[in-house]
Formats: C-alpha cells, sequence, structure tokens
C-alpha cells in the first residue's frame, strides 16, 4: 500500500490535507482511493478500483486503509473508534438542526460549510450535500441562491 500526500490547504487555523492511497493486489487488482483529513476527520472523497469492489470490499475499505493514512498524518496508529461516523448520531429534525449549526459555524470561521457538515454526521459529500438540501427545506439555513 503506498500513501502519499496529494495537496494541502491552509485557511484561517485549520488546514485540510488530501492524500493518494493505493492498494496494489499480487493478483494485480488495484484500488485506488482519494482521503481527506481536516478537523481530525477523515473521509474518502473517491474510490476506483479495478477489477469492482463489490459492496463487502468497499465497506472494509476504510478499515484497510485508515492505519496507513494515520501514520502518513503523523497521528500513530487510529484509536479504538473504527469508524469516522459518530456511534449515537441523532436523526431527523436533531440531525437537519445539527447539519444547520455546523454550516452557519463554519461560515463564520471561513471555512468550508460542506466539510464541516461532512465531519460532524460521517457523511461523505453527497450525503453532506443532502443533509444540507434538508436543512434547507426546513428552514433552518437560507435558501440558495435563485438561478437566472
Amino acid at each position: 500500500m503506498s500513501v502519499r500526500p496529494a495537496w494541502t490547504v491552509r485557511e484561517g487555523g485549520a488546514t485540510t490535507t488530501w492524500f493518494d492511497v493505493r492498494l496494489a493486489f499480487a493478483d494485480g487488482a488495484r484500488v485506488d482511493a482519494l482521503a481527506v483529513v481536516s478537523a481530525g476527520c477523515l473521509t474518502v472523497e473517491d474510490v476506483r478500483a479495478r477489477p469492482a469492489l463489490c459492496l463487502d470490499d468497499l465497506a472494509v475499505l476504510a478499515e484497510w486503509i485508515e492505519g496507513p493514512l494515520a501514520e502518513a498524518c503523523g497521528a500513530g496508529p487510529p484509536a479504538a473508534s473504527r469508524h469516522a461516523r459518530p456511534a449515537a448520531r441523532p436523526r431527523g429534525g436533531q440531525e437537519r438542526w445539527l447539519v444547520a449549526q455546523e454550516y452557519r459555524a463554519a461560515q463564520q470561521r471561513g471555512a468550508d460549510p460542506v466539510l464541516a457538515v461532512m465531519c460532524a454526521t460521517g457523511r461523505s459529500r453527497r450525503g453532506a450535500f443532502r443533509l444540507i438540501g434538508r436543512a434547507r427545506d426546513a428552514g433552518l439555513l437560507a435558501p440558495r441562491h435563485a438561478r437566472r
């Protein structure tokens, strides 16, 4: 397995680092992933595999790469929690409220609000956008700008 930093963005006091991760197997199979580390939160942004991964393998991909990524970040071995998503995360109205709070707090700090929602919920970028949309629909966030 190889892990190498792709790029780093420093904004205010926050640092976000993207890593290229490659798993190569003896039979020629390969998995390439783009992982993001920000505010102590790790998310996998993109995965490409040849041959394609089955759902079971995709579900354990984070477990395969978390140790080497933690070492590449200088964080040492991963903590006892094996998943980025909180164990007991809120649902429904509470989740929408949390999303709105994280989104607005990130905006005030000048940070990426979508990334803040991703870290707070453990969701992918697409999942975070869905949650933000639900918070907007519930009136907890301002509507998007109208297109002309």
